[in-house]
């Protein structure tokens, strides 16, 4: 049994974490959240105002949050899951992460009609046709482009390409000028090409193709599928991408590389890291822009992809459902969320929180999210994302063939 496991079976039945109760939270007067955000000081007013939001309607309740390493997080769960023990309200990214887990989960849908219309990004929690977790975050994947790099080699900032074809000409010229690659990219863990794909996907694939691709009908035999792919071996092979891109983490030594000038572009986040708060710590809010995914295909229409990105669920073996879910509506109130946009730049999924002061970037971001389409990536399984995330390196480092690696991620998406 691999460290990691034992961990987690330690921190399930430990009582300090999330150990099993004689009565439930609500009666016992404790509840158990495990995240992996309640530990970063630019979420701590979030997690403050979330508090003092529950207790307004529980004081006697006791809310325990329990922060975990992201990169063990899954690890963990599973094994809270596996042992039937676990936290009350647990922190899930949107798609794959939590649909495969939902088993363990409690549908929210009866408890979360309120919040329908005031929170946006509900699909990604969602499986047939039950919600399972609110959404506190937009999570997507805009194209960010340093304007001072596009000023020097000659460029106009205001008018990013519109065409592939336009775009690889673009970069050969900043790097010519500048010195400067194309992209950013962070391939370590295998993420790169998860942005990768739901970056430019919009540009690639028709409408319908896009459609029927988050709608679960995705045809791995159309030649724009395809296309992703070989894009992104080309890319590496011409030597648009900084070098050594598998061996480059993306958090956050990929966004380090953009944000001291020594690429172009990223393919980063909408929130709340490798984000256009983030950026522009480094590049003036003027100098830090988004652009609209190059057209590559005919018929393509670009749009911003984007889900909910984070959102809390609530376990099933929760002996109160009732008050853990009273705390996830805590957790994405508009008073705790509005911290949360203030704090960490994340962008709320609550659609009536201000963000006008933000900055060029993230009103450029917010006017796009209403003729916005869901990310592509997330429409896959996590153990489909597992497979394209080696597979992506193996394209990068020529031990694969993008019709092999198709055919594989075809035959694992099919698998279910």
């Amino acid at each position: 049994m691999s460290a990691v496991l034992v961990a987690g079976l330690a921190l399930a039945g430990c009582g300090s974490a999330a150990g099993p109760r004689s009565t439930p939270g609500g009666s016992d007067g404790r509840l158990v959240v495990w995240d992996w955000k309640s530990g970063e000081p630019s979420a701590a007013s979030y997690i403050e105002q979330a508090k003092a939001d529950f207790a307004k309607k529980h004081p006697d309740v006791t809310v325990d949050f329990v922060n975990q390493p992201f990169d063990q997080y899954y690890t963990l769960l599973g094994a809270a899951i596996q042992s039937g023990k676990g936290p009350d309200v647990i922190l899930f990214n949107g798609g794959g992460q939590i649909r495969d887990r939902v088993d363990a989960l409690m549908p929210l849908d009866d408890y979360l009609a309120e919040d329908r219309q005031r929170l946006a990004g509900w699909d990604a929690f969602t499986r047939d046709g039950r919600t399972y977790a609110s959404p506190v975050t937009l999570q997507g994947h805009p194209i960010y482009y340093n304007k001072t790099l596009y000023e020097k080699a000659g460029l106009d900032p205001a008018n990013p390409a519109m065409t592939w074809d336009e775009f690889v000409d673009d970069c050969a010229a900043i790097t010519k000028a500048t010195g400067a690659r194309c992209f950013a990219l962070g391939n370590k863990e295998g993420y790169g090409i998860q942005f990768f794909l739901s970056g430019l996907a919009s540009g690639i694939l028709t409408p319908q193709e896009y459609d029927a691709w988050v709608g679960g009908k995705r045809d791995w035999t159309s030649p724009n599928v395809k296309r992703i792919f070989e894009l992104w071996k080309e890319a590496g092979d011409k030597g648009l991408n900084n070098d050594g891109a598998n061996s480059t983490a993306m958090f956050n030594d990929s966004f380090a590389l953009f944000q001291s000038g020594k690429a172009a572009h990223v393919i980063g986040l909408m929130s709340d890291v490798g984000h256009w708060r983030d950026f522009s710590e480094f590049l003036t809010a003027d100098k830090l822009g988004v652009m609209d995914a190059p057209v590559v295909s005919s018929g393509a229409i670009p749009s911003l992809p984007y889900d909910g990105g984070i959102g809390y669920a609530v376990a099933k073996w929760t002996k109160d459902p009732k008050v853990a879910a009273d705390l996830v509506r805590s957790l994405t109130s508009t008073d705790a969320l509005s911290a949360f946009y203030a704090g960490a730049g994340a962008i709320a999924s609550d659609t009536t929180i201000d963000v006008s002061g933000g900055g060029p970037a993230v009103a450029t971001i917010v006017s796009k999210i209403k003729t916005g389409k869901p990310a592509p990536h997330v429409a896959l399984s996590s153990k489909t994302l597992d497979l394209m995330g080696r597979l992506s390196q193996q394209l990068l480092s020529g031990s694969v063939t993008v019709d092999e690696a198709v055919k594989q991620l075809a035959a694992s998406d099919q698998a279910g």
